[in-house]
């Protein structure tokens, strides 16, 4: 059997060694239920606040999530140094599995219970409880989605060489569209088929997928051979070491001390930005088109459609461009492909083309940027890709999509003189401005990542 997925592999991903090909496909297995878990909770995070609280409050719920996460980073950075990769990981999911238990058992009390205008109509304290476990919610799953997927890839790039990851990384994020497709697409659909009139049984089911990637991690490490678990190491990582000094803020202080690691920083913001602009059309669009369970159906079909041609991507072989061209090429082509995008937003404005532009664009992010970013972190040391990276993954996206929230909170009152039609237009159109001058400065710095990774793999040397 594996000899058969192995030749199946071969033109998509590479040549790979039987015991290489298991490491990456154990690998893959993990990232699924991640994925799958990440993926539900995702779609029903904007869902859920939209009900709970109201789509008109999702950017001060960005807000509130990059305050919160602040003290979250610091703190994951203080434990890093208290334990290990492997430990960390296990207890982290472990705390994200139980705290998503209890939203669902607050989803079917009285607090959580109700449609978008029942909540709406509701007075006291009821009311304010159901606000704060709205904005609760949406913090959580943003947490998530930075810490839990950020660790799994620190993960990933500690135990694998550069030639490995050119072709392994891809393989992964393939095999994690399995969970990335089933999730939404099932579990946000189990209220309707079982009768409930809450989210509750979606979010619930959540938690055993969490659980499996801790049981599916543990197996890897158990499984895979001790010779395919090992770490780039150049020939200045020592002295580069030294220079690096333990504490709360250290992941921030690589960061802000090292161009290569802002550029990894930029061009993360600016993939997140002209999104998060996309994104706010696209949320309020669909709120006036659905609410309850249904809008959360919706948005696990968006969910879903984006892991699916993320999968189509890369079984049509677009990571041979990162394999055969280079991380750089890669890197360099995705602005260029946002380019058109941003086009097109300025060109068409409803919400079954917003739907197409947001799957594109999270595909392509995911199927070629994405694993391309990942591999930036092997010539690095050790805190860099546990510590910067955390940084990079949860300060620099979040506030990359608070930028992109006050971008669209500064042009709400706009939108509101102009009336709803002459408003909306308008903050396309500057909108436009924006997502060009973000996408020329994106490719002069993906132009200089490209070239300091190469120069660094070609000298045996860790960046920083």
């Amino acid at each position: 059997m594996i000899s058969i997925l192995q030749t199946l592999c071969k033109p998509l991903f590479g040549t790979f060694e039987r015991e290489e090909f298991k490491k990456f496909l154990r690998m893959g297995l993990t990232f699924t239920c991640i994925i799958g878990s990440y993926w539900t909770l995702r779609v029903l995070k904007n869902a859920l606040f939209c009900t709970l609280v109201g789509g008109e409050y999702l950017p001060w719920a960005k807000t509130a999530s990059i305050i919160c996460l602040i003290p979250l980073v610091m703190l994951y950075t203080k434990l890093l140094d208290m334990f290990s990769r492997e430990k960390m990981f296990y207890m982290l999911s472990m705390v994200y599995a139980i705290i998503t238990v209890l939203f669902a058992l607050l989803l079917i009390s009285p607090v959580g219970m109700g449609t978008a205008e029942q909540i709406c109509a509701r007075t006291g304290a009821v009311f304010y409880a159901t606000q704060i476990l709205g904005f609760f919610w949406y913090v959580f799953v943003e947490s998530y989605g930075s810490l839990v997927i950020a660790l799994f890839w620190a993960i990933a790039s500690d135990v694998t060489l550069p030639d490995s990851a050119k072709k392994g990384f891809s393989l992964v994020v393939a095999i994690g569209q399995i969970g990335g497709i089933a999730g939404p697409f099932l579990l946000t659909r189990l209220p309707r088929f079982l009768g409930f009139s809450t989210s509750a049984i979606s979010v619930f089911s959540c938690a055993f997928f969490i659980m499996g990637s801790i049981f599916l991690l543990k197996n890897f490490f158990s499984a895979t051979p001790k010779n395919l678990l090992q770490s780039f190491h150049g020939k200045n990582e020592a002295q580069k070491e030294k220079e690096q000094e333990p504490g709360f803020f250290e992941g921030l202080n690589l960061l802000v001390k090292h161009g290569y690691l802002l550029g990894i920083f930029a061009v993360l913001c600016f993939f997140e930005i002209i999104v998060t602009v996309f994104d706010f059309h696209f949320q309020t669009l669909a709120a006036t088109h659905y609410s309850g369970t249904a809008l959360a159906e919706f948005q696990g079909t968006y969910g879903t459609l984006v892991n699916v041609l993320t999968l189509v991507c890369l079984l049509c072989g677009i990571s041979n461009i990162t394999r055969r061209l280079g991380v750089g090429v890669s890197l360099a082509l995705v602005p260029l492909i946002f380019g058109f995008a941003v086009f097109g937003f300025t060109s068409f404005n409803s919400l079954m083309f917003l739907l197409a532009l947001m799957v594109g664009s999270k595909a392509i992010n995911y199927a070629l940027n994405g694993p391309a970013l990942k591999q930036l972190y092997i010539p690095t040391t050790h805190d860099v890709r546990f510590k910067s990276q955390a940084w990079i993954e949860t300060f620099g996206s979040r506030a990359s999509k608070e930028a992109g929230a006050l971008f669209n909170m500064l042009l709400v009152p706009l939108q509101k003189s102009l009336g709803t039609v002459a408003g909306r237009a308008r903050h396309v159109v500057l909108s436009s401005y924006l997502g060009f001058t973000l996408v020329a400065a994106w490719f002069l710095i993906a132009l200089y990542l490209g070239r300091k990774y190469k120069k660094a793999i070609d000298n045996d040397k860790v960046v920083c």
